[in-house]
């Protein structure tokens, strides 16, 4: 079996064993756990930082650009809704679903999203791990990326040099970030902005048609945002999305609400920082508008990135991605790129393939070595 063969069929073994291991968001001890002891196993020298998974290449040095290789060991919760244990599947009823046998496929919660990234990542690295690059690899396998927790990717950009071997290294200059895409590269994402509206009235008895009903007036702040349209366009994501997601008012039939909360999901742009959109909702608003989170910004691949060149080098489709991830917690330019499909993400049955595993170790490897020869001919003399 050829190196790239080893490397798929290593990957599927690390793979299921993650499966097998409960890892929602916050909960990342165990599966953290195997995958440090399958990485002592093959000789990679690593570090855990609060759930996180740190590894060096072996040539690295302080002096060098780095690339870091992303993605994230935790998952959402399960639901009752699965054909097979979402842990430990039933491979028979798998093939009666899928067609496929327990070779050419892996099941169960985060599988998808986001282990097959991580294994393949794994694999990239492991290839690459004792070869003398322009530049340095770091390996990044961060948690609670599903709930933007504290100790994840926000703690080790901001604790980066405290990070044994990274005590005077520069912060990495570019980072893949390892999502399923379908090995096509997401060069811009959307941010994430939630508001949380809350309407004041004066209670009353609806008998008598005392009070100020809060529910209508929030109902009109709601017509307001559905109505709003933001002037600056994004001539790669298009228009800012909002949607008003949920509502609650009222605690009984007779009584006129004092109070209305609702929830809004924005989707902003590189166009517009989330401050900025908060600013402009409130006042075409009578509720009171609070943002969870001002951080979650969009992203976009620099339009000189060394990144694009390699993207446009192998012919790698490249498309806006709708949806968030750790790149807007790095501070450098960066690609989202990962086996799988993001339509498989948080729904039951979750699977990938083996060939699509194998295909992104095959993409991974291709693109840091493309990434290699840029960087000599263009930087170095």
């Amino acid at each position: 079996m050829d190196t790239i063969g080893i490397l798929g069929k290593e990957a599927l073994e690390l793979l299921r064993g993650m499966v097998a291991i409960p890892s929602v968001s916050f909960h990342e001890a165990g599966v953290c756990s195997y995958i440090s002891d399958v990485l002592s196993g093959r000789g990679i020298s690593h570090h855990l930082e609060k759930n996180n998974i740190v590894a060096l290449c072996r040539h690295f040095s302080p002096e060098k650009k780095t690339l870091m290789l992303n993605a994230h060991t935790d998952t959402v919760p399960g639901n009752g809704e699965y054909s097979f244990d979402p842990y430990k599947p039933d491979y028979g009823k798998v093939r009666e679903i899928f067609g496929k046998g327990k070779d050419e496929i892996v099941c169960g919660l985060g599988s998808n999203d986001d282990g097959g990234s991580v294994v393949s990542l794994c694999a990239a690295f492991q290839y690459f791990y004792e070869k003398d690059l322009p530049f340095n690899i770091v390996l990044v396998l961060s948690c609670e990326e599903e709930r933007s927790g504290p100790d994840g990717m926000t703690w080790i950009w901001e604790h980066y040099n405290d990070i044994p071997g990274l005590g005077y290294a520069r912060k990495p200059d570019w980072a893949i970030i390892g999502e399923p895409t379908g090995m096509k590269a997401a060069t811009s994402e959307r941010g994430l902005l939630v508001l949380d509206g809350e309407a004041e009235g004066v209670s009353g008895h609806a008998a008598r048609g005392e009070g100020v009903n809060a529910l209508y007036i929030a109902l009109d702040d709601i017509a307001a945002l559905r109505g709003h349209r933001f002037r600056k366009i994004s001539p790669v994501m298009g228009e800012v999305r909002l949607s008003v997601t949920q509502i609650e008012a009222g605690t009984a039939h007779n009584v006129i609400p004092d109070k209305c909360r609702f929830t809004v999901d924005i989707r902003p742009t590189e166009m517009y920082d989330n401050r900025e959109i908060l600013e402009e909702l409130q006042g075409i608003c009578r509720s009171r508008l609070t943002a969870r989170n001002l951080r979650n910004r969009s992203s976009a691949t620099s339009p000189d990135s060394a990144l694009l060149h390699c993207i446009g080098k192998l012919g790698i489709e490249t498309y806006s991605s709708p949806t968030t991830s750790d790149w807007l917690r790095v501070g450098c330019d960066a690609v989202k790129m990962g086996p799988g499909e993001s339509s498989r993400s948080h729904k039951k049955d979750e699977y990938i393939l083996a060939e699509e595993i194998t295909g992104g170790i095959n993409t991974y490897i291709s693109f840091i070595g493309t990434l290699a020869e840029y960087i000599k001919t263009t930087f170095i003399k």
